[in-house]
């Protein structure tokens, strides 16, 4: 599983009836990620459409984690939007479990800020190019999974080591490509 994310990509919050949050983010396509040296990582508009037109199931998670759920589709909990700028997102959280009221502590107190997407880039999902020392891979076609609430997004640069490709000043080859594309739990 890929994550991607946007810093200073904010979640808002808004309490409901009953101990209910809303919250509200926005997962902005085309802004480049530095996710280090010489590699620059660019989500295409609208690169999570198919899964999302086809009705899949989403969640959202604290934390990329699946045994923290906030919120589903398939639940009616999750509500995602689709347009050429953004994936905007509304959910209602229950703080019923340990997880969400932990989340909305976290929330409160300033900690989780950011929103980053959990996906699986589709084959031939990517163009990669280099040009003057840079690498930049832009994904045009992934499967969404998820969307996690998280505390530092991979797109500020701060978690590198959740990408799995390196730079190269060629195209990955079928094995790696693979390699990039595989589900990773």
């Amino acid at each position: 599983m890929l994550w991607g994310g946007v810093a200073g990509g904010a979640l808002e919050l808004r309490r409901l009836d009953g101990g209910r949050v809303r919250i509200a983010g926005a997962f902005p396509y085309g802004s480049p990620a530095e996710l280090g040296r010489g590699r620059v990582e660019v989500i295409a508009s609208r690169a999570f459409a198919a899964r999302l037109e086809a009705g899949e199931d989403v969640h959202l998670l604290s934390g990329h984690d699946f045994e923290k759920p906030l919120a589903s589709r398939a639940a009616g909990t999750l509500e995602l939007r689709d347009n050429d700028d953004a994936l905007s997102f509304e959910a209602t959280i229950s703080p019923e479990t340990t997880w969400a009221r932990d989340f909305l502590a976290a929330h409160d107190a300033g900690l989780i800020r950011g929103l980053s997407p959990g996906f699986r880039v589709s084959p031939d999902g990517e163009r990669i190019e280099a040009r003057s020392g840079v690498v930049r891979r832009t994904i045009t076609a992934a499967d969404l999974f998820e969307l996690s609430a998280v505390t530092r997004p991979a797109y500020g640069g701060a978690q590198i080591e959740a990408r799995n490709w390196n730079a190269t000043e060629a195209a990955p080859d079928d094995g790696l490509r693979r390699a990039l594309n595989r589900w990773r739990a």
